[in-house]
């Protein structure tokens, strides 16, 4: 049996004692290639306490289904918790902003979070997303007729598809203000910084106020479902508590802090590493491009290989065991899905990108258990969508230096800052499509 130190104090970030050496390559905030760094604590430490940031880490797939699964052992109340502790000033800003949001459900336990995701699990329906189709179709086309348009032949797939497509789905679903989608957007950037990023004292002070800006138009569209009927999801679950379901003003305009994030945010990044790794493996795009039935089962596999998110954080509530180590109670987990995900032991030749691969969707990116990601339908929705309009008007597309791209830094999240291609089509190609 392994022994684990206890977490204790003196670290910049307020967690623990500087690392020592080693660590299998590991570092929590870098997501240029975390791969090799997760095949090694696979291999030689599956459940390794990270002194840098006090957690506890994760990363084969049994290990990380089991704490998912077990909600009454590990707890996700740590999952929206700053991975830096929030500094003075920005403290400051929050609370005097009124800012008292924290989760709309992944960071909820039950009986709470059983009561308030039955309500919003009936006004997130399949009816809403096929409703939503025809206009995630004409905004794609519309996106790529952009790109058409330029003269050089080059685009970014980051900001010229998946920057806007998704926010501005979620923002329709709900029914906001589309002209805001870069506001939106700004608050989100600021809301992943703020909760899964390192940032300094300082630098925090004006994602404070993006914070508070972002709930008071989550309360300010709480108050105008109220106020006017409307046809949006907002509207369905003000009707519903009005129709006598539990759920108070506050419940939902925290539904709509999380769903205004994580309803486009995961799903740029999930669109812009589709066009990415396909395009790095030129055989699997020529076989979309010949065969398109076969995308849905091409983005399971590029969920599984490179998913938007990496690592999901839990907390036990009482001492326990996994592999063989000791965790204490009150100890912090991050479980690394990215590594999961590539689990030898689960997925036959893990490291290997594998669109015709049969058990792909036994991937963890949408996490598994009670906290199953609500909106995964809409985000694989948009993602086929996205490759089969691509495929179509843009057979040729060529990614341009895939290994210059960067990621942003983060605990959780794997985001390329931009996806460059060559076209190398026409503009009647979108119209024959």
């Amino acid at each position: 049996m392994t022994s684990t130190p206890a977490i204790s104090g003196g670290c910049p970030m307020g967690f623990g004692a500087e690392a020592p050496a080693g660590h299998h390559g590991y570092e929590p905030f870098a997501m240029e290639n975390p791969f090799p760094s997760y095949a090694k604590m696979r291999s030689e430490q599956p459940v390794m306490f990270d002194e840098r940031t006090g957690l506890y880490v994760l990363t084969r797939y049994d290990d990380v289904k089991a704490v998912f699964e077990d909600w009454e052992t590990f707890s996700s109340e740590n999952a929206q918790a700053p991975v830096r502790k929030r500094g003075p000033q920005a403290t400051k800003i929050m609370n005097d902003g009124g800012f008292t949001t924290y989760s709309g459900l992944s960071a909820r336990r039950p009986p709470e979070h059983t009561r308030i995701r039955a309500i919003a699990q009936k006004a997130f329906t399949p009816r809403r997303f096929k409703a939503l189709e025809p206009m995630i179709r004409e905004n794609v086309r519309s996106a790529i007729e952009q790109m058409l348009a330029r003269s050089d032949g080059h685009a970014e797939i980051v900001a010229d598809l998946a920057y806007s497509l998704p926010t501005i789905t979620i923002v329709t679903l709900i029914g906001a203000d589309i002209s805001k989608v870069d506001t939106y957007k700004r608050w989100s950037d600021s809301r992943a910084a703020m909760t899964w990023g390192d940032l300094s004292d300082e630098e925090q002070i004006p994602h404070a106020h993006n914070l508070v800006e972002y709930w008071d138009e989550c309360q300010k569209l709480v108050a105008e479902a109220h106020a006017t009927e409307g046809d949006s999801l907002t509207a369905d679950l003000v009707k519903a508590q009005n129709e006598g379901a539990e759920i108070t003003d506050h419940e939902i305009a925290s539904l709509l802090y999380s769903l205004l994030f994580a309803g486009h945010e995961t799903t740029t990044t999930l669109i812009s590493n589709c066009v990415r790794v396909l395009l790095e493996h030129r055989d699997a795009w020529d076989a979309l491009v010949a065969e398109p039935k076969q995308i849905p089962k091409a983005i399971d596999e590029v969920l599984r290989y490179s998913g938007s998110i990496v690592g999901w954080r839990r907390k036990a509530l009482k001492d326990t065991e996994i592999a063989g180590v000791q965790i204490p109670q009150g100890a912090e987990l991050l479980l690394l899905m990215g590594s999961a995900n590539r689990d030898e032991s689960r997925f036959e030749n893990g490291e290997d990108f594998d669109i015709t691969r049969a058990n792909a969707r036994d991937h963890l990116s949408f996490g598994f258990g009670i906290h199953y990601c609500l909106g995964n339908m809409l985000a694989k929705l948009q993602a086929k969508i996205a490759l089969e309009e691509l495929a179509s008007a843009l057979p040729n597309l060529q990614l341009v230096d895939g290994d210059a791209i960067t990621f942003r830094k983060n605990i959780s999240f794997r985001v390329p800052d931009f996806v460059n291609v060559t076209l190398n089509a026409d503009a009647d190609s979108l119209k024959e499509a």
